[in-house]
């Protein structure tokens, strides 16, 4: 049987020996029935078709999902943790021979529970919240560099005349930084993406374009106004500090300002209705409804809408509904809720950095209900 997992790395296995594969790997209980993490890296280098990076990225992730996997059980056995390795080149014996290894489809199968910046070209970097990236431009010359957690693009970049684009996601369960090349500092919250100009242009306004939620430091710049699109919402900025909530499943887009001034206004006009502006003061809510494109303000404390950048959830007049997908977003879990009468309830809360398990201990002691737990899937009663 090893003899026949080695095949399979190399790709030389027939369809039927791929099954043969697949059914052992699933019954094996010992360390013994695999080969060991050094055979599988030295096998793996005699696949000289997949690159270098490609190799060590995919190594990176099937080490990352077996911590996840220790932190969630607190015990792994060794062998379980070598065949977690395993199954990770494994996998790269089984997309190379399906020719799933290429471009995009690559990239798409290691993103997952991944920071990315998608290149304008289409090529995608991991970011590792306590790694080291470097991005170079066409000439040799570092665009942008990662600073801890967050990446710094360089404001002295002269990468083109025209505007090029990359686009930073962070999942759920993880919060990342970002300092645009005008000196513009963003926070993104998780489950969020940001595409930006890796440089802003002279003479041209600086825009770039949110689907999650994300705290500004917009740097001034009253000749280059700054533009955040959220769909069919846009936040004009000349120099402020404010936050923004722009998730595909929200009925509304928020824009919460601190300090300074914005400008809020629909995208798209209307057939028979007044095209308006909405100017924000601090310490306002503007409420847009992405179904009636109309724009409501409010007066509010901030700090509930902004303390997630230091990992504190609050839920004010909040339906359950709502508040369970912050926490999926939060904790990067899977909620289902099986307790329909209170799914547009309205809730207050606040928590501190603590685990999903003591929240859902504080609504089941508050509020009656009963839940699950099974590794990432939650089902409440």
């Amino acid at each position: 049987m090893k003899e026949l997992l080695q095949k399979f790395i190399l790709n030389k296995c027939t369809e039927a020996e791929i099954e043969d594969v697949v059914a052992y790997f699933q019954k094996a209980t010992s360390s013994n029935e695999f080969p060991s993490v050094e055979d599988v890296t030295q096998l793996l280098q005699d696949i000289p078709e997949i690159e270098e990076d490609t190799k060590n990225r995919i190594y990176q992730k099937v080490l990352v999902s077996a911590k996840k996997r220790e932190h969630r059980k607190r015990k792994l056995f060794f062998w379980q943790y070598a065949a977690a390795i395993f199954v990770g080149f494994l996998c790269i014996g089984y997309y190379y021979k399906q020719d799933i290894f290429n471009n995009k489809n690559e990239e798409l199968y290691l993103q997952e529970d991944f920071i990315t910046l998608e290149l304008e070209d289409g090529k995608t970097k991991i970011i590792s919240q306590d790694g080291n990236v470097q991005v170079l431009d066409k000439t040799g010359n570092v665009i942008v560099k990662q600073d801890g957690n967050r990446l710094v693009y360089d404001n002295d970049s002269k990468t083109s005349n025209k505007l090029v684009y990359n686009t930073l996601k962070v999942p759920y369960g993880k919060r990342f930084q970002l300092q645009l090349s005008d000196g513009t500092k963003v926070h993104l919250n998780a489950g969020t993406s940001l595409k930006y100009p890796v440089t802003f242009l002279q003479g041209q306004k600086r825009q770039v374009f949110l689907t999650g939620e994300a705290y500004f430091d917009v740097s001034k710049d009253t000749e280059h106004p700054f533009i955040i699109n959220a769909d069919n919402l846009n936040i004009k900025v000349l120099g402020t500090q404010f936050n923004v909530s722009n998730y595909p499943e929200d009925v509304e887009s928020q824009v919460v300002l601190v300090e300074g001034s914005v400008d809020l206004y629909s995208k798209e006009e209307i057939p028979g209705k007044t095209y308006t502006h909405t100017l924000l003061k601090p310490g306002f809510k503007g409420n847009f409804n992405k179904q009636k494109l109309n724009i409501s303000t409010e007066r509010v404390e901030t700090s509930l809408y902004t303390s997630w950048r230091i990992g504190d959830l609050v839920f004010r007049n909040m339906p359950f509904n709502n508040i369970l997908k912050k926490l999926e977003r939060h904790y990067d879990v899977s909620i289902i809720n099986n307790n329909h009468e209170l799914a547009l309830e309205k809730f207050n809360a606040s928590f501190t950095e603590v685990p999903i398990e003591k929240i859902l201990e504080y609504l089941k002691i508050t509020y009656a209900i009963d839940f699950t737990i099974n590794e990432k899937n939650i089902i409440i009663k």
